[in-house]
């Protein structure tokens, strides 16, 4: 694989780092590649330990090949080539990573392995960040795990990271047709998951949360405080698309049935309304940390996160994750 470049300082170094058999070097070079690799591979795999996993498969992978870089490509091509190998190997060993049947009408399918990242752990460089947020919302890391899984990589590279048919075939061993048709293929697919959503992920995205959604997010965990039931309806849409995961049951409710559901379920009752929350954003996207306090516990601990989509004020989407045992969040256990 070849890119029309000179050889960098980068490369260069990489090359020394090689030939000297020095691990420690090596890993000194590739390091300030990891976040941006493992958001990579996040959005082939919609899970952030398995990312975190599949990122240090990358580096192993690419010290045992290390005589093959001969600099005639970038080295940061060179290991999203290792890293997308990495993951298609990981997910054509496993049967549990593709979309289920949500069970439910008009719930489509839903993504059980899927885990909220992390903004802390996104990358700080320019040719990242532009798209980080368009790229990194849940809807999209969802739509994307209904691809097949040479389209999921050939879109990734082509669309989100802007690659050439020709460097995207030659990192996936294909033709630039067959690129070129499963680009074509994953588009469809992706308009069918993201209906009236923008689909041209390398132009510039803010990924600074505007006022509005910093307002809903607020008032949404005041709600939860008071126990304001109406003021909770108030802020969801009618066609509220809900989930809370790891478990299944992705649903798309009024909003009055939403609420009503989590007092069932036994929630904002006595023993469940004893709240405290925190504001956060995970993959670009406004959420609230929920804290529970039972009674006899003199403290609030980590119950659950929400992460929102808010459309026109009111929120659209609300996907919640047991909060707990995931120290990459870094949210405090208790308050």
């Amino acid at each position: 694989m070849t890119d029309t470049r000179p050889l960098g300082a980068d490369e260069a170094a990489f090359l020394a780092a090689a030939r000297s058999g020095d691990p420690a070097r090596f890993a000194l070079i590739t390091e300030r590649h990891r976040r941006e690799l493992q958001v990579h591979c996040y959005r082939m795999l919609a899970n952030y330990e398995d990312a975190q996993d599949l990122t240090q498969e990358t580096f192993l992978r690419a010290w045992n090949k290390r005589e093959s870089f001969k600099g005639h490509a970038a080295l940061r091509t060179w290991l999203y080539r290792i890293a997308t190998n990495a993951c298609l190997d990981f997910l054509e060993k496993r049967n549990d990573r593709t979309p289920v049947p949500a069970g439910l009408p008009g719930a489509g399918s839903e993504v059980l392995y899927l885990q909220p990242y992390p903004d802390r752990m996104l990358p700080e460089d320019p040719q990242e960040s532009v798209v980080a947020r368009e790229t990194i919302e849940l809807a999209f890391i969802v739509a994307v795990q209904h691809l097949p899984l040479r389209q999921r990589a050939v879109l990734i590279l082509r669309d989100v990271l802007g690659w050439p048919a020709s460097k995207a075939a030659d990192a996936l061993e294909l033709t630039v047709a067959s690129v070129t048709s499963a680009l074509q293929r994953a588009r469809v697919t992706m308009r069918e998951q993201l209906p009236g959503r923008r689909l041209d992920w390398r132009s510039p995205a803010t990924h600074e949360l505007p006022e509005d959604e910093r307002s809903v997010v607020k008032s949404y965990m005041d709600a939860h405080e008071r126990n304001d039931l109406d003021g909770l309806v108030a802020l969801l849409r009618d066609d509220l698309r809900f989930a809370m995961l790891p478990e299944p049951g992705t649903s798309v409710v009024t909003a009055k049935d939403a609420v009503d559901g989590w007092v069932s379920g036994g929630l904002f009752q006595r023993g469940h309304d004893d709240w405290r929350c925190i504001a956060t954003t995970v993959n670009r996207m406004p959420a609230a940390v929920l804290y529970l306090r039972t009674p006899g516990d003199p403290e609030h601990r980590l119950f659950t996160i929400a992460v929102l989509r808010i459309v026109d004020g009111k929120i659209a989407e609300l996907t919640g994750f047991d909060a707990t045992g995931k120290p990459w969040l870094s949210l405090p256990a208790t308050l």
